[in-house]
């Protein structure tokens, strides 16, 4: 009977093969927001939206699959309550709690904790796989960030979804390819070893 087909490191993500410890767990958390925050500054506006194409659903959805749904869930906690206390590491430099794509940092925090848990379940571990987790994220993103938005920016739900969905996928997309590339490669590189 073959296993070959079978995750060599069931029941783990990427951050478990680093020794335990408190202070890598922190360092995780910590790690994971900051880069949150920093691939968030890769924005680039997108013509009759208050919302622009960024790389920090991407960070959120990297963070979660890699460190798990608790260490995911923390690390993207602390990157909402240091943006909203002032940090400017929101969207453009953004930071608080009145911008309409706060919605979005929120469905961030749930998408993280999701992808993080189906990771620890081998969802990161294929191509497919992968690529289905991230589209399942970037769902959940979709799916508290619109309605937030519509009533942040007092918009309908239809013209939410024009300006803060439809102008998304495309570039969606390309993040769950780059992500079905990268994270199912990170995993044959450590099973070789």
């Amino acid at each position: 009977m073959s296993t070959a087909a079978l995750p060599t490191r069931s029941g783990q993500v990427l951050a478990d093969l680093i020794p335990s410890s408190r202070v890598r767990d922190v360092a995780l958390v910590a790690g994971g927001a900051v880069l949150t925050g920093v691939a968030a500054q890769i924005a680039v506006p997108v013509p009759g939206s208050p919302v622009p194409v960024t790389g920090q659903t991407f960070a959120a959805l990297l963070v979660g699959t890699s460190l798990g749904a608790g260490r995911g869930l923390l690390s993207l906690a602390l990157y909402a309550l240091v943006g909203m206390a002032g940090v400017p590491w929101f969207a453009e430099g953004g930071s608080g709690v009145g911008a309409p794509s706060l919605g979005y940092v929120f469905g961030m925090l749930l998408a993280a904790t999701v992808v993080g848990a189906l990771a620890r379940r081998g969802a990161d571990r294929s191509v497919l796989r992968t690529a289905g987790t991230m589209l399942l994220g970037e769902a959940i993103i979709y799916a508290v960030g619109v309605p937030y938005l519509a009533l942040a920016a007092d918009m309908s739900l239809t013209a939410a979804i024009a300006a803060g969905l439809t102008p998304f996928l495309i570039g969606d997309a390309l993040k769950a390819a780059l992500a079905m590339g990268v994270l199912p490669t990170a995993w044959k590189l450590v099973d070789k070893k």
